[in-house]
Order: C-alpha cells, then structure tokens, then sequence
C-alpha cells in the first residue's frame, strides 16, 4: 500500500519538528512488547518479505506517524531497497523469533528518526536567511546544499541499490522544508538529476557539481 511505502514521504510526514518522538529504555521495552506480537515467523517472512511486515509497519505509524514506515528502509537490497538504515538488513536475514527481532525493530526505528532528525539539522544550516524569498536567495545556498545533501546521502546508503532514490527524495524536502511547492521540487529534482545517478556507484565530485548547478538554476528560475 501507498501510504507504507517510505519513497512516498514528503517533508510534511518526517519533519521531526511536526512529529515529537522521544523514547526512554522503558519505552522500548514497552513498544518490543507491543511489536512482538505482530511479527511474523521466520518461514514466512522468507516467503513473502515485505508484505508479512504490513501489521509492524501499520502499528508503527499509527502509533506515531507516517515517517515511521522507514523503519526498515535498510541499505541495500533491503525489503524497500537503498535507505539508511543499519541495524535492519532485510526480513529474510532479520527475523528471528519475536522476542529476539522485536528489538531490532526499535533499534531500527530509532534509527531512522535518527538519520531524519539529523536531516532537519542539516537543512536549517543550509537553509538561506531567513526572510529572503527562495527566487532571490543566492545560487550558491542552493548549489551547496544540494552537493553536501548528496555527499551525505550517498555516505549513508553506501551509495548501494537504489540510493539515488532516497538520495533524490531528500533534495526535494529540502526545498518544500524551505517554501517551495512538492510539485515544483519534484520538477526541479528530477530536471537537476535527470539520470546522473546509477546504483552501485557514488557520483564524482564533476557529477555532483553538475546536478547542484542544475538544481540552483531550477530554484532560481521560479518566478
């Protein structure tokens, strides 16, 4: 279903700041306890990945939101194929018996509100000044945002399977978190990339430049 898939986060559904998470060593307990039973066994798991975690992934963001359908958004060929995540390979190598996977689900999802908090600091330093139309902003804010957005995502998905996807999803909430349209990133997003990213590669430095370049003048030229 749409609304588990993590690719189709927009900014509005991870932003840390709209989505207050905090957990103790008593919370965790308490949500492996809570997960536990939702788990499937490692048999089925093998036989059908993703699907055989939908009612893990649905308590999860019903109990705190969207975002957490990342959880398992794991590097590699994973159940979703190029995230951040670590601690979670995939439900194939991952499933256990409940009471030895349900903490890794939590290590998990720690995890990956983790790498969205880190995001948000990320983009604040980025961000132009405050007050300053996007258009106006100088071309640089946006050309060094980009090239360090996608130095970092690259370095965090090991630039493995799939990772210009999430690598792609991050510029665009960059730019929604700072005003612009989901429609227009997105726009902007896939003109600057258009194909410059592969899986199993990370881009060179010519690469990264060329696609920051493009994605400023995107920015500038919205009217």
């Amino acid at each position: 279903m749409s609304e588990l898939w993590p690719r189709t986060l927009t900014w509005a559904d991870v932003d840390p700041a709209r989505h207050p998470f905090e957990m103790d060593d008593d919370g965790a307990e308490e949500l492996g306890s809570l997960v536990a039973p939702l788990l499937p066994c490692a048999e089925v798991a093998r036989e059908g990945p993703w699907p055989s975690l939908d009612p893990v992934t649905e308590f999860l963001a019903g109990r705190y939101g969207r975002w957490a359908c990342g959880w398992n958004w794991s590097v590699g060929e994973g159940d979703v194929d190029g995230g951040v995540v670590q601690v979670w390979c995939c439900s194939s190598d991952s499933v256990a018996t409940p009471d030895a996977t349900a903490p890794l689900v939590v290590e998990a999802l720690q995890e990956w509100r983790g790498w969205l908090e880190d995001l948000a600091e990320r983009f604040a330093a980025l961000a132009p000044p405050e007050n300053t139309a996007v258009s106006s902003a100088g071309l640089w804010y946006w050309e060094r945002a980009c090239t360090r957005l996608v130095t970092v995502v690259a370095d965090r998905t090991q630039a493995e399977s799939g990772w210009y996807g999430h690598c792609m999803q991050v510029l665009r909430w960059f730019l929604a978190r700072n005003g612009i349209d989901e429609g227009q990133a997105e726009e902007i997003v896939e003109n600057a990339v258009g194909g410059r990213f592969g899986s199993w590669i990370a881009p060179d430095v010519s690469v990264i430049d060329a696609v920051s370049s493009r994605l400023a003048r995107g920015v500038g030229g919205i009217g």
